[in-house]
């Protein structure tokens, strides 16, 4: 097992250390979820247990809002340059899930991450995104070049051979980059036990026998009957459930193909 998760951890070393090299302004979306802390933890291992890059989380104010709270203790203890996008229009306007969860999604969300892109005039964007997670993203490359407008074309995507990843494009281009698209759920937690990472409680037990298996905004993600308790507990968990990861996402199941349309159209 250790020396598969090194294989992993190499290949995302390498993939982290290429876009940064190669992407102007690169930044680091996340999300405070488990894959998204993995990857933050791999940049320090890129880069000596440094962090030379902003971190960007778009606040919905519909998170669960213990999320928030870990958020600003978690950057204030290990010092990271955090922007928070948020689209206060929208939210003035009165948007919110009643609106239709991807018309919010699509508001608080994905324009809320263009407005960032655009003000914070950032290159490229590095995503804890893995191909097992959703349909949508297993069709994705590990480096994805952008329209002016940050749309994906998923039907019509340059190829990647050999470690010749589509960062060799013009200084105009944005790219969204993704480190750990070939991992799947249960290396993500092997790698967060053998490297004794921070993890978000929420992942674990309440003492009700319940837990997140995926986090998001508080309306439209509910929790799973699990008395995981621990990181032995959820990985064995894992390996014999038959629930999905994303099964307690309320815009999943409104519309099947909801993450690839909100991708689509720019966000992550």
């Amino acid at each position: 097992m250790s020396s598969y998760l090194d294989w992993l951890e190499n290949e995302s070393v390498f993939i982290i250390r290429e876009a940064f090299n190669k992407t102007k302004n690169l930044a680091l979306l996340w999300s405070m979820g488990k894959d998204s802390t993995v990857l933050l933890h791999l940049v320090r291992k890129a880069f000596l247990g440094q962090v030379p890059m902003q971190l960007v989380h778009i606040d919905t104010s519909y998170k669960i809002p213990e999320m928030i709270t870990w958020r600003d203790e978690y950057a204030k203890k290990h010092n990271l340059k955090l922007i928070v996008g948020q689209n206060k229009q929208a939210l003035a306007d009165g948007m919110g899930p009643d609106k239709g969860r991807l018309v919010c999604c699509g508001a608080l969300k994905t324009q809320a991450l263009l407005d960032t892109v655009k003000e914070h005039k950032l290159g490229g964007l590095m995503l804890g995104i893995r191909r097992d997670e959703e349909g949508s993203r297993g069709k994705e490359r590990v480096v994805s070049p952008r329209s002016s407008n940050s749309e994906w074309s998923y039907k019509n995507q340059p190829a990647e051979m050999w470690h010749y990843y589509n960062l060799h494009v013009p200084d105009d281009v944005h790219v969204r980059v993704h480190p750990i698209l070939h991992w799947t759920e249960t290396d993500i937690w092997d790698y967060i036990q053998r490297e004794n990472l921070d993890i978000m409680p929420l992942y674990f037990d309440n003492g009700e026998g319940r837990r997140y298996r995926s986090l998001g905004c508080a309306p439209c993600t509910s929790s799973i009957e699990s008395c995981a308790k621990n990181l032995d507990d959820i990985i064995t968990e894992l390996r014999t459930t038959e629930t999905t990861e994303r099964a307690g996402r309320a815009q999943d199941r409104e519309d099947t193909y909801a993450m690839q349309k909100l991708r689509k159209d720019g966000y992550m």
